[in-house]
């Protein structure tokens, strides 16, 4: 076990170290700093500092009227009262107030109102902020408490007849969430794909490969570089998440959407549940590719085509969304790489019946044991015929040469 351990350690500190890593690990938390950054001046400049006019010609508004809170906690844009149009363009002119509105005679039998601008439209905050105000004044003969709750709206739950899903109308990070992590999920294993290819066909291509087969088991060595590739990704998904949620923390008193959120606890337990075997699956079927490879170009080619095995969900999105309990969805549920990408999505849309779930997984852990497995085999196979490809029939036949079970080889 001691081999096991450095190997493992020697693998994640050789490529935390790489500038190529780095710069990878590092550019999705300056991608997500820069989008929240975004997120924050667009919603700071939709309001502006300046009041908002409006002309009344039904006599029911009074200037004096306000919000019974501020809407989402975010104090809405100031309105200011003109006698008439000649005035509030005048004032507009004069870049006193950002726009105004004409609220016409019949605005109770029409509903509709004009909005007048300079060169830039206000905002969609400014907006429902002049639609609260004109709210607030048809609802001034009301209780402040109804007046509050008609202003608010109601807040749906959806919940599922067995009670095991719950989602919230006005938290929609339950919904988000579970793309979020299918496509953390699908990127990791992208961008590490290369690394765990290089794990292998470095010892070949340097010919230090005798001189492991000499020191150390196969099983340890691809134990090995699988459990330090698997900490690898962690590492960098434990990154983009912590800064995920400091850059929402942030935002949070600047964007009223992030207000409010609930981290959907249920949909993180099973995203570390299927996370690792996932993971373990991926890391052992490129290892085994490289074992199988005479170069790093060739391993490529082949993980190529195997990282669509992992993204197919991806392709069935519109399918996921209208019918997520559907036979087909259902098998790529059930199918060990499609399993992960499968659930995650399906955990945003519909329940997840608890037997597709168990089988799953079992089906998951099971596959990514083999593929270990399976790598060492093949490793120990290529150190064998070192400088020649192996064929299909020769592994095969290899396979088949040893009874033992892989757990009984792990």
């Amino acid at each position: 076990m001691r081999k096991f351990w450095l190997i493992a350690k020697h693998e994640y500190l050789k490529i935390v170290r790489q500038k190529s890593f780095l710069v990878g690990t590092l550019g999705m938390p300056v991608l997500i700093v820069l989008v929240m950054a975004v997120a924050i001046l667009v919603a700071v400049g939709q309001r502006g500092k300046l009041p908002v006019g409006y002309v009344d010609h039904t006599g029911l508004l009074s200037e004096s009227i306000t919000l019974p809170t501020p809407k989402r906690g975010v104090p809405p844009v100031a309105m200011r009262a003109f006698s008439d149009e000649a005035a509030a363009q005048t004032a507009l002119e004069a870049n006193v107030i950002q726009a105004y509105y004409v609220v016409p005679a019949d605005y109770v039998q029409s509903g509709r109102v004009q909005l007048f601008f300079l060169s830039k439209r206000p905002g969609e905050r400014v907006q429902e902020d002049f639609a609260d105000f004109l709210r607030a004044n048809l609802l001034a003969a009301y209780p402040t408490d109804v007046q509050r709750r008609l202003l608010e709206g109601s807040a749906v739950t959806f919940r599922s007849i067995d009670g095991g899903r719950e989602l919230q109308s006005d938290n929609m990070l339950g919904f988000i969430v579970p793309f979020v992590a299918a496509f953390f999920f699908v990127f990791a294993v992208m961008n590490s794909s290369g690394y765990m290819l290089q794990a292998v066909t470095d010892e070949k291509e340097n010919r230090t490969i005798e001189v492991l087969a000499t020191s150390v088991r196969p099983e340890e060595l691809i134990g090995g570089k699988a459990l330090g590739l698997m900490s690898v990704g962690l590492t960098q998904l434990g990154l983009w998440v912590l800064t995920s949620v400091g850059a929402l923390l942030i935002a949070a008193p600047f964007v009223p959407e992030v207000q409010g959120l609930r981290m959907p606890w249920s949909l993180l337990g099973i995203t570390a549940l299927f996370f690792l075997p996932a993971y373990a699956l991926i890391a052992g079927l490129m290892t085994a590719i490289g074992g199988m490879a005479t170069d790093l170009r060739q391993g490529q080619q082949i993980a190529g085509l195997l990282n669509l095995f992992f993204t197919l969900p991806f392709f069935f999105l519109a399918l996921i969304m209208v019918k997520p309990n559907s036979p087909l969805i259902i098998a790529l549920t059930l199918f060990p790489t499609t399993a992960f990408v499968t659930i995650t999505m399906r955990w945003a849309i519909t329940t997840v019946p608890l037997w597709q779930l168990g089988v799953s997984w079992v089906l998951l852990v099971t596959a990514a044991v083999i593929s270990v497995w399976l790598a060492a085999r093949i490793f120990r196979l290529g150190m064998l015929q070192y400088g020649q490809s192996l064929k299909v029939k020769t592994i095969i036949a290899a396979l088949r040469s040893d009874n033992r079970s892989p757990v009984q080889r792990l």
